[in-house]
Protein backbone atom coordinates (compact mmCIF):
# COMPACT_ATOMS: atom_id res chain seq x y z
CA UNK A 1 0.00 0.00 0.00
CA UNK A 2 1.42 3.32 -0.82
CA UNK A 3 1.31 6.13 1.78
CA UNK A 4 1.72 9.67 1.10
CA UNK A 5 2.07 12.10 3.98
CA UNK A 6 0.43 16.02 3.13
CA UNK A 7 -1.15 14.88 -0.30
CA UNK A 8 -2.58 16.96 -2.80
CA UNK A 9 -6.31 16.13 -2.92
CA UNK A 10 -7.23 18.60 -5.45
CA UNK A 11 -7.08 15.95 -8.68
CA UNK A 12 -9.20 12.99 -6.23
CA UNK A 13 -12.45 15.77 -6.17
CA UNK A 14 -14.51 16.51 -9.30
CA UNK A 15 -15.14 20.14 -7.78
CA UNK A 16 -10.90 20.26 -8.27
CA UNK A 17 -11.20 22.19 -4.83
CA UNK A 18 -7.11 22.49 -3.16
CA UNK A 19 -7.21 20.66 -0.09
CA UNK A 20 -4.81 18.66 1.19
CA UNK A 21 -5.26 15.52 4.16
CA UNK A 22 -2.52 14.23 6.68
CA UNK A 23 -1.97 10.73 5.33
CA UNK A 24 -3.12 9.29 1.66
CA UNK A 25 -3.13 5.58 1.28
CA UNK A 26 -3.77 3.85 -2.23
CA UNK A 27 -5.98 0.59 -1.06
CA UNK A 28 -5.72 -2.14 -3.81
CA UNK A 29 -5.90 -5.14 -1.61
CA UNK A 30 -8.35 -6.12 0.84
CA UNK A 31 -6.25 -7.85 3.02
CA UNK A 32 -4.21 -4.71 3.42
CA UNK A 33 -6.55 -3.41 5.85
CA UNK A 34 -5.94 -5.04 9.10
CA UNK A 35 -2.25 -3.43 8.59
CA UNK A 36 -3.53 -0.34 8.09
CA UNK A 37 -5.70 -0.40 10.96
CA UNK A 38 -2.89 -1.32 13.33
CA UNK A 39 -0.59 1.18 12.47
CA UNK A 40 0.17 3.65 15.88
CA UNK A 41 -0.04 6.65 13.80
CA UNK A 42 -3.58 6.25 12.57
CA UNK A 43 -4.86 4.75 15.28
CA UNK A 44 -6.70 7.84 16.73
CA UNK A 45 -7.24 9.97 13.23
CA UNK A 46 -10.16 10.59 11.71
CA UNK A 47 -10.79 8.33 8.71
CA UNK A 48 -11.93 9.57 5.09
CA UNK A 49 -13.03 6.66 2.06
CA UNK A 50 -12.51 8.64 -1.28
CA UNK A 51 -13.74 6.74 -4.30
CA UNK A 52 -13.66 8.93 -7.24
CA UNK A 53 -15.05 11.77 -5.53
CA UNK A 54 -17.68 12.79 -7.40
CA UNK A 55 -19.72 13.70 -4.63
CA UNK A 56 -17.97 15.84 -2.05
CA UNK A 57 -16.69 19.35 -1.63
CA UNK A 58 -14.14 19.95 0.77
CA UNK A 59 -14.90 23.04 3.13
CA UNK A 60 -10.61 22.95 4.63
CA UNK A 61 -8.06 20.57 4.83
CA UNK A 62 -8.77 17.14 6.49
CA UNK A 63 -6.97 16.61 9.28
CA UNK A 64 -6.51 12.68 9.54
CA UNK A 65 -6.03 9.42 7.01
CA UNK A 66 -8.12 9.26 3.75
CA UNK A 67 -8.43 5.82 1.98
CA UNK A 68 -8.45 5.75 -1.77
CA UNK A 69 -10.72 2.56 -2.87
CA UNK A 70 -8.62 1.12 -5.89
CA UNK A 71 -9.89 -2.32 -5.67
CA UNK A 72 -10.72 -3.51 -8.67
CA UNK A 73 -12.72 -7.29 -10.27
CA UNK A 74 -16.35 -8.00 -11.33
CA UNK A 75 -17.32 -11.68 -10.93
CA UNK A 76 -20.24 -12.95 -12.74
CA UNK A 77 -22.54 -15.99 -11.83
CA UNK A 78 -25.58 -17.89 -13.51
CA UNK A 79 -28.20 -17.38 -11.39
CA UNK A 80 -31.17 -19.07 -13.19
CA UNK A 81 -33.15 -16.21 -13.32
CA UNK A 82 -31.39 -13.60 -12.49
CA UNK A 83 -27.41 -12.03 -13.06
CA UNK A 84 -25.46 -12.29 -9.94
CA UNK A 85 -22.49 -9.76 -9.74
CA UNK A 86 -19.50 -9.13 -6.94
CA UNK A 87 -18.52 -5.82 -7.68
CA UNK A 88 -15.15 -4.17 -6.23
CA UNK A 89 -15.92 -1.05 -4.76
CA UNK A 90 -13.09 1.05 -6.45
CA UNK A 91 -14.43 0.13 -9.79
CA UNK A 92 -16.03 3.08 -12.32
CA UNK A 93 -20.01 2.95 -11.87
CA UNK A 94 -20.41 4.16 -15.43
CA UNK A 95 -18.42 1.35 -16.66
CA UNK A 96 -19.60 -1.24 -14.86
CA UNK A 97 -23.06 0.19 -16.88
CA UNK A 98 -21.29 -0.45 -20.53
CA UNK A 99 -19.87 -3.80 -19.16
CA UNK A 100 -23.00 -5.09 -18.56
CA UNK A 101 -24.76 -4.15 -21.44
CA UNK A 102 -22.05 -5.33 -23.82
CA UNK A 103 -22.60 -8.91 -21.65
CA UNK A 104 -26.25 -8.76 -22.19
CA UNK A 105 -26.93 -8.37 -19.15
CA UNK A 106 -29.69 -5.04 -19.06
CA UNK A 107 -30.82 -3.36 -15.77
CA UNK A 108 -28.73 -0.67 -14.86
CA UNK A 109 -29.04 1.27 -18.15
CA UNK A 110 -30.74 4.19 -16.58
CA UNK A 111 -28.42 4.74 -14.28
CA UNK A 112 -25.43 5.75 -16.78
CA UNK A 113 -22.70 8.00 -16.29
CA UNK A 114 -23.60 8.56 -12.87
CA UNK A 115 -20.39 9.57 -11.70
CA UNK A 116 -17.92 7.83 -9.26
CA UNK A 117 -17.35 4.51 -7.92
CA UNK A 118 -19.40 1.60 -6.80
CA UNK A 119 -18.30 1.32 -3.61
CA UNK A 120 -20.15 4.92 -3.15
CA UNK A 121 -23.12 3.73 -5.11
CA UNK A 122 -24.90 2.50 -1.82
CA UNK A 123 -24.50 5.06 0.32
CA UNK A 124 -26.14 7.56 -1.49
CA UNK A 125 -28.44 4.68 -3.17
CA UNK A 126 -27.93 6.08 -6.38
CA UNK A 127 -30.63 6.65 -8.79
CA UNK A 128 -31.62 8.29 -11.91
CA UNK A 129 -34.44 7.94 -14.38
CA UNK A 130 -36.81 5.94 -11.94
CA UNK A 131 -34.31 3.80 -10.78
CA UNK A 132 -32.30 3.01 -7.71
CA UNK A 133 -29.37 1.03 -6.76
CA UNK A 134 -31.56 -0.48 -4.24
CA UNK A 135 -33.86 -2.41 -7.07
CA UNK A 136 -30.96 -4.39 -7.42
CA UNK A 137 -28.74 -4.71 -4.50
CA UNK A 138 -28.17 -7.98 -2.96
CA UNK A 139 -25.74 -7.22 -0.44
CA UNK A 140 -22.63 -4.67 0.75
CA UNK A 141 -19.39 -6.29 1.56
CA UNK A 142 -17.09 -4.10 4.49
CA UNK A 143 -14.83 -4.10 6.48
CA UNK A 144 -15.65 -3.11 10.07
CA UNK A 145 -13.14 -1.27 11.46
CA UNK A 146 -13.75 -1.62 15.28
CA UNK A 147 -13.60 -5.64 14.94
CA UNK A 148 -10.66 -5.81 11.93
CA UNK A 149 -13.25 -8.08 10.13
CA UNK A 150 -15.21 -8.42 6.72
CA UNK A 151 -19.27 -8.40 7.07
CA UNK A 152 -21.29 -8.75 4.23
CA UNK A 153 -24.57 -6.03 5.04
CA UNK A 154 -27.68 -8.15 3.24
CA UNK A 155 -29.50 -5.49 1.44
CA UNK A 156 -32.81 -5.50 4.05
CA UNK A 157 -30.16 -4.10 6.62
CA UNK A 158 -28.43 -1.17 4.51
CA UNK A 159 -31.73 0.69 5.33
CA UNK A 160 -32.10 2.35 1.81
CA UNK A 161 -34.11 5.20 1.11
CA UNK A 162 -34.11 8.32 -1.39
CA UNK A 163 -30.23 9.39 -1.56
CA UNK A 164 -29.50 7.38 1.56
CA UNK A 165 -28.98 4.72 3.59
CA UNK A 166 -26.82 3.16 6.71
CA UNK A 167 -23.59 3.99 5.61
CA UNK A 168 -24.56 7.58 5.52
CA UNK A 169 -25.55 7.20 9.21
CA UNK A 170 -24.87 4.26 11.87
CA UNK A 171 -21.81 2.69 9.39
CA UNK A 172 -20.70 5.86 8.31
CA UNK A 173 -17.73 5.44 10.44
CA UNK A 174 -16.96 1.93 11.15
CA UNK A 175 -17.08 0.13 8.24
CA UNK A 176 -15.59 0.67 4.40
CA UNK A 177 -17.62 -0.54 1.52
CA UNK A 178 -14.92 -3.20 0.04
CA UNK A 179 -17.46 -4.50 -2.66
CA UNK A 180 -21.08 -4.77 -4.14
CA UNK A 181 -23.60 -7.47 -4.80
CA UNK A 182 -26.02 -7.44 -7.69
CA UNK A 183 -28.67 -9.53 -8.87
CA UNK A 184 -30.13 -8.33 -12.89
CA UNK A 185 -33.33 -9.92 -13.56
CA UNK A 186 -33.11 -12.01 -16.84
CA UNK A 187 -36.74 -10.68 -17.90
CA UNK A 188 -35.93 -7.51 -18.41
CA UNK A 189 -38.31 -4.62 -18.16
CA UNK A 190 -38.22 -0.82 -19.56
CA UNK A 191 -38.57 2.17 -16.67
CA UNK A 192 -39.55 4.67 -18.75
CA UNK A 193 -41.58 6.95 -16.57
CA UNK A 194 -39.39 10.16 -16.16
CA UNK A 195 -37.81 12.74 -18.86
CA UNK A 196 -37.42 11.81 -22.33
CA UNK A 197 -37.81 7.76 -21.80
CA UNK A 198 -41.24 7.62 -22.46
CA UNK A 199 -41.14 8.88 -26.32
CA UNK A 200 -38.66 6.16 -27.11
CA UNK A 201 -40.55 4.11 -29.76
CA UNK A 202 -37.87 1.27 -29.39
CA UNK A 203 -37.37 1.65 -25.88
CA UNK A 204 -34.61 -1.34 -25.95
CA UNK A 205 -31.68 -0.99 -23.07
CA UNK A 206 -29.19 -0.03 -25.23
CA UNK A 207 -31.75 2.83 -26.50
CA UNK A 208 -32.46 3.69 -23.00
CA UNK A 209 -28.88 3.86 -22.31
CA UNK A 210 -28.00 5.86 -24.84
CA UNK A 211 -30.72 8.27 -24.32
CA UNK A 212 -29.70 8.69 -20.92
CA UNK A 213 -26.24 9.17 -21.71
CA UNK A 214 -27.29 12.08 -23.94
CA UNK A 215 -29.53 13.96 -21.59
CA UNK A 216 -26.98 14.04 -19.30
CA UNK A 217 -24.57 15.29 -21.28
CA UNK A 218 -26.83 18.44 -21.98
CA UNK A 219 -27.54 19.32 -18.67
CA UNK A 220 -24.69 18.02 -16.70
CA UNK A 221 -21.18 20.00 -17.40
CA UNK A 222 -17.88 17.50 -17.71
CA UNK A 223 -15.92 18.02 -14.43
CA UNK A 224 -13.20 17.61 -16.60
CA UNK A 225 -13.44 20.78 -18.49
CA UNK A 226 -16.01 23.00 -15.37
CA UNK A 227 -15.50 21.44 -11.68
CA UNK A 228 -18.37 20.08 -9.91
CA UNK A 229 -19.92 17.46 -8.39
CA UNK A 230 -23.66 16.69 -10.08
CA UNK A 231 -26.94 17.73 -8.56
CA UNK A 232 -26.21 19.77 -5.74
CA UNK A 233 -29.40 19.49 -3.91
CA UNK A 234 -31.45 16.37 -3.29
CA UNK A 235 -35.11 17.07 -4.96
CA UNK A 236 -37.42 17.63 -2.09
CA UNK A 237 -39.98 15.46 -0.61
CA UNK A 238 -42.81 17.84 0.52
CA UNK A 239 -46.52 16.28 1.86
CA UNK A 240 -49.16 15.95 -1.19
CA UNK A 241 -51.39 19.21 0.25
CA UNK A 242 -47.93 21.55 0.09
CA UNK A 243 -47.41 20.39 -3.19
CA UNK A 244 -50.99 20.70 -4.74
CA UNK A 245 -50.80 24.40 -3.24
CA UNK A 246 -47.57 25.46 -4.72
CA UNK A 247 -49.04 23.53 -7.71
CA UNK A 248 -52.09 25.91 -7.85
CA UNK A 249 -50.31 28.62 -7.74
CA UNK A 250 -47.75 27.56 -9.86
CA UNK A 251 -48.89 25.21 -12.62
CA UNK A 252 -45.79 24.15 -14.48
CA UNK A 253 -44.35 22.99 -11.19
CA UNK A 254 -43.12 19.27 -11.90
CA UNK A 255 -44.69 17.19 -9.01
CA UNK A 256 -43.77 13.39 -8.64
CA UNK A 257 -45.49 10.77 -6.13
CA UNK A 258 -43.31 9.58 -3.77
CA UNK A 259 -45.09 7.61 -1.34
CA UNK A 260 -48.41 8.00 0.65
CA UNK A 261 -49.36 11.57 1.33
CA UNK A 262 -45.99 12.64 -0.23
CA UNK A 263 -44.62 13.91 -2.68
CA UNK A 264 -41.28 14.79 -4.57
CA UNK A 265 -40.49 18.17 -6.08
CA UNK A 266 -37.81 19.21 -9.03
CA UNK A 267 -35.18 21.05 -7.02
CA UNK A 268 -33.88 22.10 -10.27
CA UNK A 269 -37.20 23.96 -11.43
CA UNK A 270 -37.49 25.80 -8.13
CA UNK A 271 -33.61 26.73 -8.50
CA UNK A 272 -34.26 28.36 -11.82
CA UNK A 273 -37.65 30.08 -10.75
CA UNK A 274 -35.89 31.95 -7.94
CA UNK A 275 -33.53 33.55 -11.09
CA UNK A 276 -30.75 31.79 -10.18
CA UNK A 277 -29.02 30.45 -13.35
CA UNK A 278 -25.52 31.72 -14.14
CA UNK A 279 -25.45 33.66 -10.44
CA UNK A 280 -22.04 33.74 -9.30
CA UNK A 281 -20.23 33.89 -6.10
CA UNK A 282 -16.46 34.39 -6.78
CA UNK A 283 -15.30 31.57 -8.73
CA UNK A 284 -18.94 29.39 -7.76
CA UNK A 285 -21.57 29.93 -9.72
CA UNK A 286 -24.58 27.92 -10.81
CA UNK A 287 -24.31 26.14 -13.95
CA UNK A 288 -26.33 28.52 -17.09
CA UNK A 289 -28.22 25.14 -18.69
CA UNK A 290 -28.77 22.89 -15.18
CA UNK A 291 -29.96 25.11 -12.21
CA UNK A 292 -29.40 22.16 -10.11
CA UNK A 293 -25.20 21.74 -10.44
CA UNK A 294 -23.20 24.39 -8.68
CA UNK A 295 -19.65 24.51 -10.44
CA UNK A 296 -16.08 25.82 -10.13
CA UNK A 297 -15.92 28.02 -13.11
CA UNK A 298 -11.96 28.89 -12.36
CA UNK A 299 -10.26 29.28 -8.97
CA UNK A 300 -13.67 29.17 -6.49
CA UNK A 301 -12.83 28.18 -2.98
CA UNK A 302 -14.71 26.02 -0.31
CA UNK A 303 -15.89 29.62 1.35
CA UNK A 304 -17.12 30.48 -2.03
CA UNK A 305 -19.06 27.19 -2.86
CA UNK A 306 -20.64 27.25 1.06
CA UNK A 307 -21.86 31.03 0.39
CA UNK A 308 -23.44 30.33 -3.29
CA UNK A 309 -24.98 26.79 -1.78
CA UNK A 310 -26.54 28.61 1.24
CA UNK A 311 -27.76 31.65 -1.34
CA UNK A 312 -29.71 28.89 -3.38
CA UNK A 313 -31.42 27.41 -0.66
CA UNK A 314 -32.50 30.78 1.37
CA UNK A 315 -33.56 31.85 -2.11
CA UNK A 316 -35.54 28.79 -2.94
CA UNK A 317 -37.02 28.57 1.10
CA UNK A 318 -37.81 32.88 0.77
CA UNK A 319 -39.98 31.82 -2.75
CA UNK A 320 -41.69 28.52 -1.75
CA UNK A 321 -41.25 27.93 1.62
CA UNK A 322 -39.38 24.64 0.55
CA UNK A 323 -35.98 23.99 2.41
CA UNK A 324 -33.39 22.19 -0.19
CA UNK A 325 -31.33 19.49 1.39
CA UNK A 326 -27.86 19.23 -0.45
CA UNK A 327 -26.97 15.89 -2.00
CA UNK A 328 -23.45 16.66 -2.08
CA UNK A 329 -21.36 15.53 0.83
CA UNK A 330 -19.26 18.41 2.87
CA UNK A 331 -16.36 17.01 4.26
CA UNK A 332 -14.79 19.17 7.74
CA UNK A 333 -11.63 18.86 9.01
CA UNK A 334 -12.70 15.34 11.20
CA UNK A 335 -15.26 14.39 9.27
CA UNK A 336 -18.82 14.63 7.55
CA UNK A 337 -20.09 18.17 8.58
CA UNK A 338 -22.99 20.12 6.90
CA UNK A 339 -24.41 23.73 5.70
CA UNK A 340 -25.65 25.26 8.54
CA UNK A 341 -22.62 23.78 10.73
CA UNK A 342 -20.00 25.21 8.20
CA UNK A 343 -22.03 28.94 8.12
CA UNK A 344 -21.98 28.58 12.45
Amino acid sequence: MKLTAHADLSALNTFSLAARCRWLAELTRVDELPSLMATPEFLDQPRLILGGGSNLLFTCDFEGLVIHNRLRGIQVEDGGDHWLLQVAAGESWHELVCYTLAQGMPGLENLALIPGTVGAAPVQNIGAYGVELAFFCRHVDTFNWHTGQQERIPAEACRFGYRDSIFKHDYQESHLITAVGLALPKAWLPVLGYGPLGALAAPTPQAIFETVCATRMVKLPDPAVLGNAGSFFKNPVVSAAQADALKERWPTLPVYGAGEGQSKLAAGWLIDQCGLKGFAIGGAQVHGQQALVLVNRGGATAVELIALAAHVRDAVQQRFGVLLEHEVRFMGARGETWLDEVLA
